[in-house]
């Protein structure tokens, strides 16, 4: 007999990029019946916008008013192409724009900024205060939902980060060189784990998962396992 799913508990899925938390977290709010939402797209979204500007991602006041204006929002896919959510700057569907490896690039100097963390981490708090989420990032255990009731770090070997990388934007049909992708990868690892403006780490409590040798279902499995609803 299935346990009852918990009604409020807010999930945290924190890890590198590539790693799987997406997936992972779709996957999860989907069986437990919670919402699902990926921080990593409000930093996306500025990030391409500023892109869009001209605005320097290094230059952290314009990019907090960039941040403070914007009209950033996240829905339900409205699309079927493989869409996990939609993202919706001002207006435009931006949802595949702000995965390009132009926006990849631009996107760690942006996150790292004091200011413009403080003004997604904000939004990101009023969006969880709900509970019933899922959300994943590098940083919600540890700063924007450091008491969420479960916390996990999921991360996967480079190689395996960039292969995938390589394979989505292949089936995107856009050019991908692996190489480069894989260098990326280590560049913005060593940027993200060393920014003074919440660094990604584990946030204490956390469960640690390797998505290089499970499954998502494997993954969700053990998820559910933590939460007492093997059955669900």
């Amino acid at each position: 007999m299935s346990r009852p799913v918990p009604a409020d508990i807010i999930i945290a899925i924190d890890g590198p990029a590539g790693s799987g938390k997406s997936t992972l977290g779709a996957a999860l709010a989907e069986r437990l019946g919670y919402t699902y939402f990926d921080s990593g797209v409000m930093y996306r979204a500025l990030a391409w916008l500023a892109l869009q500007r001209s605005v320097d991602p290094q230059d952290e006041s314009a990019l907090v008013k960039l941040a403070e204006s914007a009209e950033i929002q996240v829905t339900r896919p409205t699309q079927n192409d493989g869409r996990q959510a939609t993202v919706l700057v001002d207006g435009a569907d931006v949802t595949w724009a702000i995965r390009t490896t132009e926006v990849d690039r631009a996107v760690s100097p942006v996150a790292a900024q004091p200011g413009i963390r403080r003004v997604v981490t904000d939004r990101l708090r009023q969006i969880g205060l709900g509970g019933a989420i899922v959300m994943v990032g590098r940083d919600i255990g540890t700063v924007v939902m450091p008491d969420a009731g479960l916390k996990i770090y999921l991360t996967a070997s480079g190689e395996e980060r960039a292969r995938r990388r390589h394979h989505d934007l292949q089936a995107r049909q856009l050019l991908a060189d692996y190489d480069y992708i894989l260098a990326e990868i280590h560049r913005r690892d060593a940027h993200d784990a060393g920014r003074d403006a919440a660094p990604m780490r584990p946030a204490e409590g956390a469960i640690h998962m390797d998505s290089d040798t499970m499954t998502v279902e494997d993954e969700v499995r053990q998820v559910l396992r933590q939460l007492g609803l093997e059955d669900c």
